[in-house]
């Protein structure tokens, strides 16, 4: 589980093309302070399982599930990535609830430049359309957002300085990818009125 605030802005290093699979090598010596084998850490929102860590690097590999629903599959050596370690139960929850389960790709549509902030939107998937409110939490390339006008295929956000500064969001271009992750509340509480079990 995390919390969508982003704790570092990493480098992908290196991209071994597998049978099924890619292995990546990311940079990210602020998260590998307690790092281990074994342990989660969200690359762009989407949880991946430590394989190796040396020096300032994390190994973790991709299995074709998650390329075939994730913009990990354009990953890249020299690419920037938002990397954030899960929550500890100690821990504030400055975001919101983020699984680290991409629920699909958007694109961004357009970017608005203002004094103090950008206003980003971003296509989405009719089948996440629902999840999705205004004044609602999403996640995009794993940064906990809040949405701040929403349409039938789209959302946007605004992106305050520091977003800008400390993540992916800064520097990100209309038909960019990003990884989208709705509010798990909406999928549980969508499912439970629908009497599914």
């Amino acid at each position: 589980m995390f919390t969508g605030l982003i704790e570092e802005l990493g480098e992908v290093v290196d991209v071994e093309h597998l049978t099924d699979a890619v292995r990546l090598r990311v940079r990210g010596p602020g998260v590998l302070a307690d790092t281990r084998e074994g342990d989660s850490v969200a690359v762009n929102g989407t949880c991946l399982t430590v394989t190796a860590v040396d020096d300032d690097c994390f190994t973790a590999d991709v299995m074709a599930e998650t390329l075939a629903r994730t913009s990990l599959r354009t990953a890249e050596p020299g690419r920037r990535v938002n990397l954030e370690r899960p929550l500890r139960l100690s821990d504030r929850l400055g975001g919101h609830l983020v699984q680290g389960h991409v629920d699909g790709v958007g694109t961004v549509r357009s970017r608005v430049h203002t004094q103090n902030w950008d206003v980003v939107r971003v296509g989405l998937p009719a089948d996440l359309a629902r999840y999705v409110v205004q004044k609602g939490s999403v996640a995009v390339d794993g940064v906990s957002l809040t949405v701040s006008a929403l349409g039938p295929d789209w959302f946007e956000v605004s992106l305050i300085p520091t977003t800008l500064a400390v993540t992916t969001l800064g520097s990100v271009e209309p038909g960019d990818p990003v990884n989208l992750e709705v509010d798990v509340l909406a999928k549980y509480t969508e499912r439970l009125l629908a009497g599914e079990r």
